[in-house]
This record gives C-alpha cells, sequence and structure tokens, in this order.
C-alpha cells in the first residue's frame, strides 16, 4: 500500500510539472491588450478603393501604398479600438515623396478624414519646409491640432509649439513610428525612431483636452485632401500593431498650440527601399509556473521524508 501511494503521489507532482511550459507561455502575454497587429507574414486582407496600388507585398512581406491628392484613395482595416489609453506603433519605408504630397496614417472613424474627428494621424510631408513629420489630431469635438518637426514653425497662432532643431527624414530609411495616447493625463505622443540603430531623431506631444475615441480605423490614404494630383507619397509600412497600455507618459510643461499647412507642386524620380525587420516585445513573466514547480517539488519531498520515518 505504502508503494501505491508514493507512485500516485509521484505521478501527481510529475503532471504539475508538465504543466509549467503551457502556463508560461499563456502567461507571457497578459501585460499588454493587443487590439490588432499584423507583420504582414500573409495578407492581412485590408479593404482597399485602390488594389493596384495599395496592397500586400510578399516578395517584402510588407504592405506597399501609394498615396496621391484629390484622389480619395485609402486603405483600412477596423481597429476594434473603442477608447482608453493606447499604443500605436508600425515601420515605415518612404521610397518616394514629391513636394505637395503627404503620407498618412492612423486611426479614424468610418470617414476617414483627416479634417473631421475623431482621429490621430502620423504624417510626412515634403512642402514648405521640406520633408518633416507631424502629429495631427482632431478630437470627438472636432478641435484640430498639429505639432511638426520644424523648429519655431511660422505657421503656428501664438508661441511656437516646437522649439528644438528642425529634424527631418530620409527617403529609402526604415523608421519606427510610435503614437502614444494617455487617457489619464490626456497627452498624445509621437516618437520616431531609426529602425536599424534604435535612436530617436523626434518626437513630441499634444494636450488633447478631452478622451478620444470612436476610432474605428486603421487606415492610411488622401481622403479629405484635396491638392494637386499626380504627386505621390510611395513606400511600404510594416509591424503595425495597436495595443492598451498602463504605461503613462509625463506631463509636459510647454504650451501646444495649432499649426496648418501648404503644398505645391513638383516631382521626384521613384526609389527603392530596403526591409526593416522585426521589434522585440518585452513581457513580464507570471509567476504562476514557478509556484506550480514548487508545488511539485514540495510534493516529491514531502513523501521522501515520510517514506524514511516509516522505514525507521
Amino acid at each position: 500500500m505504502t508503494i501505491r501511494k508514493n507512485f500516485m503521489c509521484l505521478i501527481i507532482a510529475l503532471c504539475l510539472m508538465v504543466l509549467i511550459p503551457p502556463l508560461q507561455a499563456v502567461s507571457d502575454d497578459n501585460t499588454v491588450n493587443v487590439l490588432y497587429q499584423t507583420s504582414f507574414s500573409t495578407d492581412p486582407h485590408w479593404i482597399t478603393n485602390n488594389p493596384s496600388t495599395n496592397y500586400w507585398d510578399p516578395n517584402t512581406g510588407m504592405y506597399h501604398f501609394s498615396i496621391e491628392p484629390s484622389t480619395g484613395g485609402y486603405a483600412y482595416t477596423d481597429s476594434n479600438y473603442e477608447r482608453g489609453s493606447f499604443i500605436f506603433d508600425y515601420d515605415l519605408i518612404l521610397t518616394q515623396l514629391d513636394e505637395g504630397a503627404t503620407f498618412r496614417f492612423g486611426l479614424s472613424g468610418t470617414e476617414m478624414d483627416p479634417s473631421k474627428g475623431a482621429n490621430v494621424l502620423t504624417q510626412f510631408t515634403n512642402a514648405k519646409f521640406g520633408r518633416i513629420m507631424w502629429l495631427h489630431l482632431v478630437t470627438p469635438g472636432n478641435k484640430i491640432m498639429e505639432m511638426n518637426s520644424q523648429s519655431g514653425d511660422t505657421l503656428s497662432s501664438g508661441p511656437s509649439a516646437y522649439t528644438g532643431p528642425t529634424v527631418k527624414y530620409e527617403i529609402n530609411k526604415t523608421y519606427h513610428v510610435t503614437v502614444n495616447y494617455d487617457d489619464d493625463h490626456k497627452i498624445l505622443s509621437m516618437r520616431v525612431n531609426e529602425k536599424l540603430t534604435g535612436k530617436e531623431i523626434w518626437g513630441y506631444f499634444v494636450n488633447t483636452a478631452e478622451s478620444l475615441h470612436g476610432m474605428n480605423r486603421i487606415f492610411l490614404g488622401s481622403k479629405g485632401d484635396y491638392g494637386a494630383m499626380n504627386v505621390y507619397a510611395l513606400g511600404y509600412i510594416d509591424n503595425v500593431r495597436l495595443t492598451t497600455s498602463a504605461a503613462v507618459t509625463a506631463t509636459p510643461t510647454e504650451p501646444v498650440t495649432t499649426i496648418t499647412t501648404t503644398t505645391t507642386k513638383i516631382t521626384t524620380p521613384k526609389q527603392t527601399s530596403s526591409i526593416p525587420t522585426p521589434y522585440p516585445t518585452d513581457t513580464q513573466k507570471s509567476s504562476t509556473p514557478g509556484i506550480l514547480a514548487i508545488t511539485a517539488l514540495g510534493i516529491i519531498g514531502i513523501w521522501g521524508v515520510l517514506g524514511r520515518i516509516k522505514k525507521n
């Protein structure tokens, strides 16, 4: 009977130890809530009204886009976002951005119109100040706010919102773009990093003054852009991800103002691009597997001691 009990105890302990790897795998992803994510390793089947220029490219494993003003072109997918804090990030390669064209990509409602709230867009333009980056916001109350990487932008009303050095992006370089919205403090920020080195080239923020909601699509395109035609923003996006996060952005002390843009027309030759690499995701591990391991080893130890006592 003693041998049978010892054998059953050993079986139970081994079963607990076998459960450790599966539970570990489940617990590793509990720190963020992923609303949408794609690495474009397979076709994500985004909806577009121009599949000849906006499409999944199986050769690069990325999504190719072509954005031309006054065409109303778009590509989108559902964001699964309702309200609250979020982090939206992606990789970007611009192979061509003519003067007067704009790359815009972000979150919006069903209209996907940059002038109508609510929307949060990252923009790369080539206009009066050359190739600069923008954070564009329209609140649910239809208040428009924009920040760009031009130092002392004269289009700003009131004090200049961004006083750092002018920062311009490069063609055929891979960037990682991150938008972080902290609903508790009503702060929306944008960061642009070089993908290869991880170096941040530009980042800034805006105080939304109200909570964001109603952005049920992730989209890119030219809806609402009525500029001159025959100018293009061409390139690829990759590793698109939208998550909810508990991360808090530091409260800024500098003023925030509203700025607008003007565009003119010129063309530049099309160029080729490199392929971005995946970025790592750090997650915290649950303590559940450790508890199971200790429990299993404890059961084995206790029965071993009891066995020796009975023998004595």
